[in-house]
């Protein structure tokens, strides 16, 4: 229950890291849309910070409740969070955004109430300016309907059905975590909606993200995807662009050591299958198409 006694029916979790000020402005903005209603709660996830943000959080009050990990743990972190929700659903947000308005907090309620057949709903994504934001993950028209998944920075999921996938994959620490997911909630027999209504402004802070990230995680994580879902011969050949487009983004940045370790890890690492139905894998042609050389390479129209 909330701090009024009351069962919430919607918690927001979000994950913060040296990124105070982010952290400071994000719940200035959850408090002034949450301030009048006793079915909403606010859980922060400190994930080790050195730069005063869980001492900022500490010091809130009731209003907002604290987890603070030990070290870094990467998306590890949010699952502590998540556990502790006591919503039918759940808000996941970045330390770095917020939702744009009251109507996206009770839309998404709404949503989620109304059609029990949806796992999870997508929010748009805008920039500062109120511009949206491009993303493979999300429909290209921006159209009310079904998505193939979300992005982390603004998606709301049933909380039961998240408990049983088992939350975030741990072992992914950053990115690729939200196609894990989106996939799961498919296997499990629920729709993505993408509800263009629903807004999430994502302030995008690059503070505190070197460039190896960028680099090892996605190469790793998304060769890990690949092995798990996708059978022989599509999953050789997605592995083979994956690797390539991995190169070019070392080259890019000169991370090649991280690069070889990724490389090393995604191929070596025993990875349980699971591999998708031909009816899901047409479904997630927008992942495929970001996994292949092909695509890649083709003029644009």
């Amino acid at each position: 229950m909330n701090a009024n006694g009351r069962t919430p029916k919607l918690s927001i979790v979000f994950l913060n890291y040296n990124r105070v000020a982010e952290t400071r402005y994000t719940l200035k903005k959850l408090r002034a849309l949450t301030r009048w209603r006793d079915d909403i709660e606010i859980i922060a996830v400190d994930n080790a910070s050195s730069d005063g943000t869980a001492q900022y959080l500490r010091s809130q009050g009731k209003w907002l409740r604290v987890v603070e990990m030990p070290t870094n743990t990467g998306i590890a972190g949010y699952n502590e969070g998540f556990k502790l929700a006591r919503g039918d659903y759940i808000l996941v947000l970045d330390d770095d955004s917020h939702p744009k308005d009251a109507a996206t907090l009770q839309g998404l309620i709404d949503r989620l109430d109304a059609n029990p057949e949806l796992g999870a709903v997508a929010c748009a994504v805008e920039n500062n300016q109120g511009e949206l934001v491009y993303t493979w993950h999300l429909p290209e028209d921006h159209q009310a309907g079904q998505s193939m998944a979300f992005i982390g920075c603004g998606f709301a999921i049933r909380r039961e059905l998240f408990e049983q996938i088992g939350w975030y994959p741990e072992e992914f620490f950053l990115y690729q975590n939200e196609m894990e997911v989106a996939i799961q909630v498919r296997k499990h027999g629920y729709q993505i909606y993408y509800d263009p209504a629903c807004r999430v402004i994502h302030r995008e802070s690059p503070r505190g993200r070197p460039s190896w990230r960028r680099v090892y995680y996605p190469t790793r994580n998304t060769i890990w995807l690949i092995r798990r879902y996708f059978p022989f011969p599509v999953a050789a050949y997605m592995i083979v662009s994956r690797l390539c487009i991995g190169l070019v983004r070392a080259a890019q940045t000169r991370e090649f050591g991280w690069y070889s370790r990724a490389v090393l890890e995604a191929l070596s690492r025993p990875v349980k299958t699971d591999k998708l139905s031909r009816e899901l894998r047409r479904e997630l042609k927008a992942f495929w198409q970001q996994n292949s050389v092909w695509h890649h390479l083709r003029p644009h129209r």
